[in-house]
C-alpha cells in the first residue's frame, strides 16, 4: 500500500508514479451540526473537512460522491439548502459532485467520499517528521473553541467577536492551496490537519513518526485571547484542545524553511512556527522556563450539549 494505516486517507498505485487517493468522512446532525448552521452550511462543511485531509497530503481533489440519509419530515427548502452546498464545497476546491446515493434515516447524515489524483513523489505522509524539523502552522487557533462556548454553552461575546467566532464554525476554509504547494517543493516532512484538535493531532503526528514535539508558542488568535479574558477561561485550553479547525500541522526541513514560508506567501497563507521536532517520545510545551506535558485531549462531538 502506498498509504499506511494511520494516514487518514488510502490509495492505490496507478501508471506513471499517479496514486488514487480515496478519503471518506461522516456528518451527522446531532454531533456535527451546531445550533444555528443551516443546510447548505453543514452540508459544505461535510465537503471542506474530507478537502482538509486531502490538503494535508498535497493531493488535488478531483471527484465526490455522497450518500445522504434525511429524515421523512425534512423540507424541500432544507434538501435544496443540502444540495446547493454540497456543490459550493466542492467547486470551492476545483472538484466536482458527481453522483451517490439517498435514503430515509433518522437523522441527517452525509457520507462523503473524496476522490483525488497525486504524484506518489509529492504525496506526504504523517511519518517523516525528524528531530530538528520546525513545527508550523498554517493560522492561528482556537476561534472555533470559542464560538461552540458561545453556542452550546451560552457564553456570549461582543458582537465583533462574535461574527469572527460563528464564522469559523458555519464557514470553515481547508488550505488547500497552501497544502499543493508545501508538498510539490519538497520542504514538508509531515503533515496533518487540525480538524482533531492541535493537541490530538500533534499526538497523531508524534506516533506516526516515532518523535516528539517542543511547543514553545502557542498559535492563539488575539480575539481568543480577549475571549478567554473576557470569560475567564484558558486561553492555552482553547488552542490546544477545540476542534474543527482545518488549518495544517507540519513539520518543515529547517534548510528549506525559507523556501517553505515563500511558497505559503504566493497563495496569501503563511506559515507559524511554533516549535521543534524532538527525538522524546512526549509532547511538552516550554515557556518562561516551565516545561509541562500537553495530553491528547481535543474534540469530543458536542459532548456538552443536546440541543441538536
Amino acid at each position: 500500500m502506498p498509504i499506511p494505516f494511520g494516514d487518514d486517507i488510502t490509495g492505490i498505485r496507478l501508471e506513471n508514479g499517479k496514486i488514487a487517493v480515496l478519503k471518506t468522512d461522516m456528518l451527522i446532525a446531532a454531533t456535527d451540526v451546531p445550533p444555528g448552521m443551516t443546510p447548505f452550511q453543514a452540508a459544505r462543511k461535510a465537503v471542506v473537512m474530507n478537502i482538509s485531509d486531502l490538503a494535508s497530503k498535497g493531493v488535488e481533489p478531483k471527484a465526490v460522491l455522497v450518500a445522504l440519509g434525511l429524515p421523512g419530515e425534512t423540507s424541500k427548502e432544507d434538501i435544496e439548502g443540502i444540495g446547493r452546498g454540497l456543490n459550493a464545497g466542492a467547486r470551492e476546491y476545483g472538484a466536482y459532485v458527481i453522483g451517490g446515493d439517498t435514503s430515509e434515516a433518522s437523522d441527517i447524515i452525509l457520507s462523503v467520499m473524496l476522490f483525488g489524483i497525486c504524484d506518489e513523489h509529492y504525496l506526504v505522509k504523517r511519518s517523516g517528521s525528524k528531530p530538528g524539523d520546525i513545527l508550523a502552522v498554517t493560522g492561528l487557533f482556537g476561534k472555533t473553541s470559542a464560538g461552540l462556548k458561545m453556542l452550546l454553552e451560552g457564553l456570549d461575546a461582543p458582537e465583533q467577536l462574535r461574527r469572527v467566532f460563528l464564522e469559523a464554525v458555519y464557514m470553515p476554509v481547508a488550505r488547500l492551496k497552501l497544502g499543493l504547494k508545501l508538498a510539490r517543493s519538497n520542504s514538508v516532512t509531515a503533515t496533518i490537519d487540525s480538524s482533531d484538535g492541535l493537541a490530538v493531532s500533534l499526538h497523531e503526528l508524534r506516533k506516526m513518526s516515532k518523535t516528539g514535539f517542543c511547543v514553545t508558542n502557542l498559535p492563539t488568535a488575539p480575539e481568543v485571547d480577549d475571549y478567554a479574558k473576557l470569560h475567564g477561561l484558558s486561553k492555552k485550553e482553547l488552542t490546544l484542545f477545540g476542534g474543527e479547525e482545518y488549518e495544517l500541522i507540519v513539520t518543515v526541513n529547517p534548510e528549506k524553511w525559507d523556501m517553505a514560508t515563500r511558497i505559503a506567501e504566493s497563495v496569501g497563507g503563511r506559515l507559524i512556527p511554533i516549535g521543534h521536532v524532538t527525538k522524546d517520545n512526549e509532547i511538552v510545551f516550554v515557556t518562561e522556563g516551565r516545561k509541562e506535558s500537553i495530553p491528547p485531549g481535543g474534540w469530543e462531538h458536542f459532548k456538552t450539549s443536546s440541543s441538536t
